[in-house]
């Protein structure tokens, strides 16, 4: 499977959330935000090593923190 971190997607790419790495704090944060797993998103961007990670889940852009992002396991679309 390609799966791995939100934080590791490149670039416009499209994934499912898989997995969430989290406690009930994260899931509850996450779940707010509209990021459950099973959803789909495209990520924006956060490409390198610093800044939050954008994504587009549900036609919003959502900004996360890098430790979060690194918590959300996705599949990539093919």
């Amino acid at each position: 499977m390609n799966e791995r971190p939100l934080s590791h997607l490149s670039s416009a790419d499209e994934a499912e959330i898989v997995a969430i790495k989290g406690g009930t704090h994260l899931r509850a944060r996450l779940n707010a935000l509209g990021i459950f797993e099973g959803q789909r998103l495209r990520l924006l961007s956060g490409v390198g090593r610093y800044g939050p990670v954008v994504v587009i889940v549900n036609r919003a852009h959502v900004a996360l923190g890098r430790g979060m992002a690194a918590k959300i396991i996705v599949r990539v679309a093919v």
